[in-house]
């Protein structure tokens, strides 16, 4: 029996397999919305037959975009347009379906990808004044942004919650806090952008303040029955910056809190980071983490192979594999993992006939 193809349950949502589609930002909405490339994208996605898909990050207020093109979940048009996206999406799908909240903090206005690298100023139309813990740019590209006042950070838990309870009424089944890869909250928990000197910084135990703080006011506003996890990123390699034994303190305290999972990357805070991507290479912080905490924990980062998966689990190391490029390049990628680890998929009946000969009795009829 393999273990990837086993059931999992984070909190009250069962997933059917131990793969997950990791949020993958798409740079084409438009003022919020998803547009016609997100019904296309995500639909696939959710025919691939992995255990649960995770929408891209979400911005919970205008100023926490990446770009002007990300996802945004603040107002009703963004919530309308979500809705019936997944509504199409359900039709043909019995897959569970999440959602990455997030705010991009001093690494927001940036231009998307494959339109130049940087950021956009704020006197440009198309950019806008960003805010963080302190007053500290990402790197000399970026602008310094504002520090959050007190009154700020009030506001943006707030739009946590509000986009939390948009999601749910949109009809997703799972919530993800968005605490990783250099952006607003990782950026509160992070020495390295944290200078602040009232009760949100100095000791770990106020630079968690925050991540805390949203995680409550979350959990506290969404019903039973949808699953709440956080991402991490377990350290920014860099020397004196957040780091797993960090990670491990704050995993405890989201675990105590009821936490559903920890969802755990790395990087993406300082341009000063060194890392050595080698095949795996954040599965040992999942490891770690995972020895200290009751809640299952993913593993993400360079898993692309099904035996590589399957040993992940099967050693112990986390609970659960994400994908992220990978299953881009491969969107069939969980079918060819059944056919290689001798696991059954249901399809949709519309996929049945391609079942090739040499693995027949991989799909369920």
């Amino acid at each position: 029996m393999s273990l990837l193809f086993s059931p999992l349950q984070l909190g009250p949502l069962e997933l059917p397999n131990r793969i997950v589609i990791a949020p993958m930002c798409q740079y084409s909405a438009h003022d919020g919305c998803v547009s016609d490339w997100h019904h296309i994208h995500l639909g696939n996605l959710a025919l691939s037959g992995a255990g649960l898909l995770l929408l891209e990050a979400t911005a919970v207020e205008s100023r926490g975009r990446i770009s002007h093109a990300d996802l945004g979940l603040w107002n009703d048009d963004q919530e309308a347009a979500l809705a019936a996206m997944l509504a199409s999406i359900r039709r043909w799908s019995p897959m569970p379906l999440g959602i990455q909240l997030a705010h991009a903090g001093r690494k927001a206005s940036t231009h998307r990808p494959w339109e130049g690298k940087g950021a956009i100023p704020a006197d440009d139309p198309r950019g806008w004044a960003t805010v963080s813990a302190s007053a500290l740019a990402f790197d000399a590209d970026h602008g310094v942004p504002q520090a959050l006042d007190a009154a700020g950070i009030d506001a943006l838990v707030e739009d946590f919650v509000r986009a939390a309870q948009r999601a749910v009424r949109a009809g997703l089944e799972l919530v993800e806090i968005h605490a990783a890869h250099g952006y607003l909250l990782h950026q509160f928990l992070s020495p390295l952008s944290n200078r602040r000197e009232d009760a949100y910084g100095g000791s770990l135990e106020n630079r968690m303040r925050l991540v805390l703080r949203v995680f409550d006011a979350v959990r506290a506003a969404l019903p039973e029955r949808i699953a709440l996890g956080v991402r991490i990123s377990a350290t920014d390699w860099v020397e004196g910056g957040w780091d797993l034994g960090q990670s491990i303190a704050l995993a405890r305290e989201l675990d105590a809190r009821g936490c559903h999972y920890i969802h755990v990357s790395s990087g993406g805070l300082d341009p000063r980071q060194e890392i050595d991507a080698v095949p795996g290479y954040q599965v040992p912080f999942a490891e770690a983490i995972r020895r200290q905490v009751r809640m299952p924990v993913i593993a993400v980062g360079l898993i692309t192979r099904p035996r590589q998966a399957e040993a992940v689990l099967a050693e112990g190391r986390a609970d659960a594999v994400a994908l992220a490029r990978g299953i881009l390049y491969d969107p069939r990628w969980p079918w060819h993992a059944a056919a290689e680890l001798g696991a059954t998929l249901s399809p949709a009946p519309q996929y049945l006939r391609c079942e090739p000969a040499p693995v027949r009795g991989l799909f369920a009829r």
